[in-house]
C-alpha cells in the first residue's frame, strides 16, 4: 500500500501520529487556511492565525512550495495559492458529482433560448468553462469545456469582479495582461472599474464583442446562500443573431437556470443550506 504522505512529490513522508493528527492533515490545515482569504499571506501573519511555532510553520511552507501548492510572492517574504493547487480546484469543478445535473440544467437552458451556454468559474485572472452545451445553429462559437478566457473582457468575469472588494480588483487587475483582444476590450483600469460598478447595479454582465469580433455574451451569478459564488451562467450567440437588446429579453431565462444551478448545490449541502436560501 502507498503511504498518503508520499502521493504529493516534494512533500516529506512522516510517519502518523497519535489521535488522528497527521503531518498531513496539518499540510492540509494550512493549505485551508491561506485559501480562505484573498490576500497575500506572511510567515507572522500565519503564525498569529494558526498558533503554529514559527519554525515548525516555515518548514511547513517550504514543503507546500516545493510541491508546487503554495507560491512565494515576488518580495519573498509573502505566499500566495500554488498553479498545482489551482488545477486541483479546477479539477474538482469539473468532475465533481453535481456535473450530470447541472448539464442538464445547461442543456434546458439552450433549448430554451436556442443558443450556447456555459457555466463558469473565477481562476486567478481568468474564468474556466466548467461546462458548455452548443446551440444546434449552424453559425456558432465553439468553446469546450475547459476553455479559459480573460477576466476583464468576459461577461462572467465582470460578474466575479463584482463580488470582490476595490482593493481585490485592483490586485488582480494590477497584476493581470489586460490585452486588447478587440477594439472594443476595455484595458483602462478606470474603465474597468465604472463598468464593474454599473454591472454591480444591474445584476447582469453583457461582453459586446470585447474577447472575440462577432461574439456577444450575457451572464448572471448563480447565488450561493453562503456568501461570495464561484459559478455564473451565460449565453453566447453571434451579433449577427443577438444583439445587447434581445439579450436582455434572455434574464428571465438565464436567472431560472441560476437559480435552479444553486439549488442543485443546495441540495449537494444539505438542509441547512436549504433553509438558508428560504429565508
Amino acid at each position: 500500500m502507498i503511504h498518503p504522505m508520499k502521493v504529493v512529490k516534494g512533500l516529506k513522508a512522516e510517519a502518523p501520529e497519535p489521535g488522528g493528527d497527521t503531518p498531513a492533515l496539518r499540510l492540509f490545515a494550512l493549505l485551508e487556511t491561506i485559501a480562505a482569504k484573498d490576500q497575500r499571506h506572511a510567515l507572522q501573519d500565519l503564525v498569529e492565525a494558526t498558533g503554529l511555532p514559527k519554525p515548525t510553520l516555515h518548514r511547513m511552507l517550504q514543503q507546500l512550495e516545493t510541491a508546487g501548492l503554495l507560491q512565494r510572492e515576488g518580495d519573498g517574504r509573502h505566499y500566495g495559492i500554488g498553479t498545482r493547487l489551482r488545477r486541483l480546484a479546477e479539477n474538482l469543478l469539473l468532475n465533481d458529482s453535481l456535473h450530470g445535473a447541472r448539464h442538464t440544467v445547461l442543456r434546458q437552458l439552450v433549448e430554451e433560448v436556442g443558443e450556447s451556454c456555459n457555466i463558469t468559474s473565477l481562476s486567478g485572472s481568468e474564468v474556466v468553462y466548467l461546462d458548455r452545451v452548443e446551440t444546434a445553429a449552424p453559425l456558432r462559437f465553439y468553446l469546450h469545456s475547459g476553455s479559459r478566457v480573460p477576466v476583464h473582457c468576459s461577461a462572467s468575469g465582470k460578474i466575479f469582479l463584482t463580488q470582490m472588494s476595490p482593493a481585490q480588483r485592483r490586485r488582480l487587475l494590477a497584476n493581470a495582461p489586460l490585452d486588447a483582444y478587440t477594439p472594443q476590450t476595455l484595458t483602462d483600469l478606470a474603465q474597468i472599474e465604472r463598468e464593474v460598478q454599473r454591472v454591480r447595479k444591474d445584476g447582469f454582465a453583457l461582453d459586446q464583442e470585447e474577447f472575440l469580433p462577432g461574439l456577444l455574451c450575457i451572464a448572471t451569478l448563480v447565488p450561493s446562500p453562503d456568501g461570495p459564488s464561484n459559478l455564473c451562467v451565460a449565453v453566447q450567440a453571434p451579433v449577427m443573431r443577438l444583439d445587447a437588446a434581445k439579450a436582455k429579453l434572455l434574464l428571465p431565462a438565464l436567472q431560472r437556470a441560476a437559480l435552479a444551478l444553486s439549488r442543485i448545490d443546495a441540495d449537494a449541502n444539505g438542509p441547512r443550506v436549504l433553509r438558508s436560501m428560504e429565508r
